[in-house]
């Protein structure tokens, strides 16, 4: 049978449209199926005039993406998918909004496909914003992890003074690379967290001026002191600190750097962001004190274990974190393990990485870092925030910190000799 006789007999028998990629005599033709994909709008904006909108797939496999701006003309071959929703509309105000929506691992089969989204009004602030995250920390020169040089550096992006006093730092219950479906879901109205931290201060203690950063340190000492590898955050403007349980896991205060008021942490012992970066590490402004949030905020929930030896009914608590308190959130995971974000897409509609996988012992020495757009009147760094910290961020840069001081990239001891505003634009 010729080639056009087959391709004809197979649409009369499916009886759906496909389209065949062109192909030498040794390939295997990629066939493309449509997809017709519905977007549920939020209620306060059903009516909104839509001025653009772009379909994003990923293909969880092969990393590459396609985009479309008429859902009319999406065609994809088979396979898994995240799919990514973006559409800015402008409000019966005049005033011009973003909606999201995000779906992970979508199968994309042969025949006709249905994706049906819930998009969310983008929660947008006019308030600090993170410009990095040093989760893996620093190695000595035996390789050995070297504990407590974790940071997290915020950013004023604004033209105005911003008081840092009251922001908390927070990091996700669940996790970016064990995707469960966990009953009560309240990730469209919040965001499930295992330790929360606050700056401290009456409101206005704490000013962090336009094109300054804002440093929080783990530990904020001259860590060359016990490991000649790291380097110094005894700048740091504060700290968090733990009164640890366990006698052999004491954590260091530094008395010239303030403490931040500590209002839950899942460990007993000292607490480190998680040097995998497989969690969502944010910001917000709660607005309560640590009794009222552990009384008023609980989270209880239930999801299924299966493995191929049980299928088990699992029970949790946690504490949530409203997402209309959220001011930035960034969800991490590693390259290759990603499977979904554990915010809201109206918090984040991608994801950032520094280490290939759970057992990448070259993950140390990097950071996620916000990119730059471009350089105000003032000089100032104007920062990429789009929500979607996929475009946002740079992956696995160096820090910000190791550029700054000039200290070691690498467990051989190789000092930085570039300084970049980024983690890649150079700096002259």
């Amino acid at each position: 049978m010729k080639l056009s006789k087959f391709i004809l007999a197979a649409m009369l028998f499916t009886g759906t449209a496909m389209q065949f990629s062109s192909c030498s005599d040794n390939d295997t033709p990629v066939v493309y199926y449509p997809v017709t994909l519905s977007i549920t709008l939020p209620q306060e904006i059903s009516e909104a005039n839509i001025l653009d909108e772009e379909y994003a797939f990923r293909n969880v496999s092969t990393n590459q993406v396609k985009t479309f701006t008429d859902k009319a003309d999406i065609e994809l071959s088979p396979g898994l998918y995240d799919v990514t929703y973006t559409a800015h509309v402008q409000l019966s105000n005049g005033v011009t909004s973003t909606m999201r929506a995000q779906s992970q691992s979508v199968q994309i089969k042969e025949g006709a496909n249905s994706i049906t989204l819930m998009a969310y009004n983008t929660i947008e602030s006019d308030d600090l914003i993170i410009a990095e995250v040093f989760f893996t920390g620093t190695t000595t020169a035996t390789g050995a992890q070297h504990r407590g040089d974790d940071y997290i550096k915020l950013y004023n992006n604004t033209d105005h003074v911003i008081y840092a006093d009251g922001i908390s730092i927070f990091e996700s219950n669940f996790n970016t690379t064990a995707k469960y479906d966990y009953t009560p879901d309240i990730m469209g109205e919040s965001v499930a967290v295992w330790a929360v931290y606050t700056v401290p201060g009456n409101g206005t203690e704490y000013p962090v001026q336009p094109g300054e950063y804002f440093l929080i340190a783990d530990n904020a000492y001259d860590h060359r002191t016990t490991n000649e590898l790291s380097f110094d955050l005894s700048h740091a403007k504060c700290e968090w600190y733990d009164e640890s349980q366990a006698a052999s896991q004491q954590d260091v205060d530094n008395p010239a750097v303030p403490n931040m008021d500590k209002i839950y942490c899942y460990t007993r012992s000292i607490y480190m962001l998680a040097n995998g970066g497989n969690r969502a590490v944010g910001i917000a402004r709660i607005n309560k004190d640590a009794e009222t949030f552990l009384t008023e905020n609980v989270y209880d929930y239930t999801y299924m274990l299966v493995t191929p030896a049980i299928s088990k009914e699992m029970t949790g608590s946690a504490y949530f974190i409203p997402n209309s308190c959220v001011l930035d959130v960034v969800n991490c995971s590693t390259e290759t393990g990603y499977q979904w974000n554990v915010t809201s897409p109206a918090l984040d509609c991608g994801w950032t990485w520094c280490s290939m996988n759970n057992s990448d012992k070259t993950r140390f020495f990097t950071s996620v870092r916000r990119k730059m757009l471009y350089l105000n009147e003032n000089g100032n760094p104007v920062l990429k925030d789009t929500n979607n910290s996929t475009d946002d961020f740079n992956s696995r840069v160096t820090p910000s910190e190791i550029e700054l001081q000039g200290t070691a990239i690498n467990a051989d001891g190789t000092k930085c000799t570039t300084r970049t505003y980024d983690g890649v634009t150079p700096m002259p």
